[in-house]
């Protein structure tokens, strides 16, 4: 998830077309008082001309000349996604969160709060930087699944969350190769066990499963090396990772053993 992340995000109903009025000229001044059929229409065309900061700054002004008319509304959310679309997230969240504060029970709700989530998502960087990004993005994400289930944003939501988890699980799991790297076994151990008890969907969970039976035979911890790698090959039984764990044990002299003792065997068992 280093690259780009995809973009998919849906235009509210309201950006379907301009208004049936005909647009004017925009060659007025910045403050020139304008109806607010002439401004929106404007806008949408700036808009729809990738002139995403003129349709921001034409957005905002039917918001400021028009405070009470319906279209101020919905010029609000239309700036933010102008913002979106200009990768300005920061202005985006902000016009996002008053839009959300101001209404709650607007019909394109639902859109604000997935768009706000969709601006956490595509800051999302590699697993060797800060993850405050991904954490925020899962839990807005987290936030339109819970409040809008039956929304049409609700399914997009729900598969980017999946993604948003494998990356925080890999974040873990690029620390816990540098810890065993550095024969800094606990602490590898430590981070492992989180992907385990935090990201048990994500595709990392095999990897996990081996990487704590290598640090647990390296700290001659034989038990929870051998309970390891009878989940791993019980759950994975044809995973490379199952076959490395299993090699290791072997050359050993050890064989697989489920362990009730484990701490492995009582997470796994309450998990799945």
């Amino acid at each position: 998830m280093g690259c780009r992340l995809r973009r998919l995000v849906w235009l509210p109903v309201i950006c379907a077309g301009l208004l049936t009025l005909a647009c004017s000229s925009d060659d007025g001044p910045v403050y020139e008082e304008r109806p607010v059929e002439e401004l929106y229409n404007s806008a949408m065309n700036a808009l729809l001309s990738d002139n995403k900061d003129e349709a921001v700054r034409l957005f905002d002004e039917v918001e400021r000349q028009h405070p009470y008319s319906v279209w101020a509304t919905k010029a609000q959310i239309m700036a933010a996604y102008s913002n979106y679309l200009a990768n300005e997230y920061d202005e985006a969240i902000n016009t996002l969160d008053r839009f959300i504060q101001l209404h709650p029970g607007n019909r394109d709700i639902a859109y604000a709060y997935y768009l706000k989530a969709i601006c956490y998502y595509e800051q999302i960087s590699d697993v060797e930087r800060d993850q405050k990004m991904t954490q925020l993005a899962l839990e807005s994400l987290e936030e339109v699944t819970r409040r809008f289930p039956e929304s049409k944003y609700a399914k997009d939501a729900s598969l980017k969350i999946d993604l948003t988890l494998d990356h925080l699980a890999g974040k873990h799991m690029a620390i816990g190769r540098y810890y065993q790297d550095q024969s800094e076994f606990l602490a590898a151990i430590n981070r492992f066990r989180r992907v385990i008890e935090l990201y048990q969907t994500t595709t990392h969970v095999p990897e996990a499963l081996h990487r704590l039976v290598e640090s647990y035979m390296a700290l001659g911890v034989v038990t929870e090396a051998k309970a390891t790698a009878a989940v791993l090959g019980y759950n994975f039984p044809g995973s490379e990772w199952y076959q490395d764990s299993y090699a290791l044990l072997t050359d050993n002299d050890l064989q697989p053993e489920d362990s009730d003792a484990s701490w492995i065997s009582e997470t796994w068992d309450a998990v799945f």
